[in-house]
């Protein structure tokens, strides 16, 4: 047996090869599919949530496009200029897809959940905005008539409902738009280091689990 050659404990399981750093042999580490899935699981999360930082940083941008004024309190809105939430599930739709292709059931799942949350945010929580706007404004009409009848008592709220909850029609695609492209780079990004390692053989088993 040549003196360099390294034998798995459990000969089914599969052996990471590796590569000595400063004159050391790093001790071999199984590449269990637990660990191949937490690879990809952590890829996911990171584009993801990428994506719904980016897209509510540049609320900020738009913010100042359509006013002329900085503000950073869109950053930590709902509303606005891209929808982020549609960011992060089409970048994760995206992903997803690349990675395990379209008649996968993740993939089926990625996009059924990109469609609620994109269908929701331009629906259902634009119109649930809409209406509170129209609650303040009735607000507003009460507080100046309770001013101007003394004999009319109304107590105003402390705090004014939030208007800027769902997204215009464009906004989700706007954001739908960006996560895709996104999600899309970081799959091709990481199938090039796929490749990379494959090539130095530091992951010779690892093996496309697209079908």
């Amino acid at each position: 047996m040549d003196r360099h050659s390294v034998l798995p404990m459990n000969p089914a399981m599969p052996v990471r090869a590796t590569r000595p750093i400063a004159g050391k042999r790093m001790p071999p580490i199984a590449d269990t599919a637990a660990v191949k899935q937490m690879r990809k699981m952590n890829r996911g999360i990171v584009t993801a949530f990428g994506a719904i930082g980016i897209a509510q940083a540049l609320k900020i941008f738009t913010h100042k496009a359509v006013t002329g004024k900085w503000d950073w309190r869109p950053l930590f809105t709902t509303g606005g200029m891209p929808s982020s939430h549609s960011a992060g599930v089409s970048a994760l739709a995206t992903y997803v897809a690349s990675n395990r292709g379209a008649r996968h059931t993740e993939t089926a799942v990625a996009v059924v959940l990109a469609t609620i949350v994109m269908y929701d945010a331009q629906g259902i929580r634009r119109h649930t905005g809409e209406i509170a706007k129209l609650v303040n404004d009735l607000e507003d009409n009460f507080v100046k008539l309770s001013g101007e009848f003394p004999s009319l008592k109304y107590e105003e709220q402390e705090k004014e409902l939030k208007e800027l909850l769902g997204h215009q029609p464009l906004e989700v695609l706007a954001g739908a738009l960006f996560g895709g492209a996104l999600g899309l780079v970081s799959a091709k990004i990481e199938n090039r280091e796929r490749e990379i390692e494959h090539a130095r053989g530091i992951y010779p088993d690892y093996l496309d689990e697209r079908n």
